[in-house]
């Protein structure tokens, strides 16, 4: 074995002492060491996050937010489970960031309804048309010209979090989920809920594959290759703004068409 093999064993085996001690005795020297190990998942997310946001949104308060997710990931991981630590960890984090910028309460209450109204005239359109609108057809049906459309879906890019990222309630009533974790590894074993989820992974595959081409792109580019927002625009040769205009339509849509799907007929 290579002096380099040897040391990541030692360090794998490091790890599980770690948790091991943290499951059988709540260790804090041991939660300690372990949010240490791991406080480099909060600036990837918060990296990431960052980019989709206001510039006003300073990345070391994501930063701050996110290690109470680590924090919290910690204290409730199991590692008796098939998954790894890091898959568990980088949900809890953005959802720490997302809980406390939602709990700022800096959207304008005229930007969500206007991208409710967004999601919902994209939805009825796509039932009558058959295919997703577009932008000129969708200003049409909400009365406004498409200057206006565009105004409002930049209004909406640089004031909300509009993300696979956030936690959407499209079970009618149920317990919400995140739609990115339906892309990426499970945490579940019960046989109803992996089911449900595989369902819901059908559904959201059938929803992008459905989306505008250069959308779709976006959504590939964003969920699954995992490049910025700025890195897109480089490969599609359109200004880091553009980018986030598209995204902006592509989560709407499908946000839309998912909650559409959740309604009982």
């Amino acid at each position: 074995m290579s002096s380099g093999a040897g040391g990541a064993a030692q360090g794998e085996e490091e790890l599980r002492m770690l948790w091991r001690r943290v499951r059988d005795h709540d260790d804090p020297g041991a939660k300690e060491r372990l949010i240490l190990t791991y406080a480099p998942l909060v600036k990837y997310v918060a990296g990431r996050m960052s980019s989709a946001l206001p510039s006003h949104v300073e990345e070391t308060d994501l930063i701050s937010y996110g290690l109470m997710g680590l924090i919290a990931a910690v204290e409730r991981f199991d590692p008796d489970r098939q998954v790894k630590f890091e898959t568990y960890a980088v949900t809890r984090i953005k959802g720490s960031i997302i809980d406390e910028l939602r709990s700022m309460d800096w959207v304008p209450r005229s930007v969500r309804a206007r991208a409710r109204a967004i999601e919902q005239k994209s939805t009825e359109l796509e039932h009558k048309l058959h295919r997703a609108p577009t932008d000129q057809e969708l200003a049409d049906a909400l009365d406004m010209d498409i200057d206006e459309f565009q105004t409002a879906i930049t209004q909406i890019s640089n004031s909300s979090i509009v993300a696979l990222d956030e936690m959407w309630n499209i079970n009618a009533g149920t317990d919400s989920v995140a739609l990115i974790d339906t892309i990426g590894d499970q945490r579940m074993n019960d046989p109803e809920e992996l089911l449900e989820n595989a369902q819901l992974r059908e559904t959201l595959a059938d929803a992008i594959a459905r989306l505008p081409d250069r959308e779709k792109i976006v959504v590939s580019l964003y969920y699954y290759d995992h490049l910025t927002l700025r890195e897109i625009g480089e490969v599609l040769g359109v200004t880091e703004s553009r980018v986030s205009q598209l995204h902006t339509k592509a989560i709407l849509r499908l946000k839309g068409r998912l909650q559409d799907e959740a309604v009982p007929a």
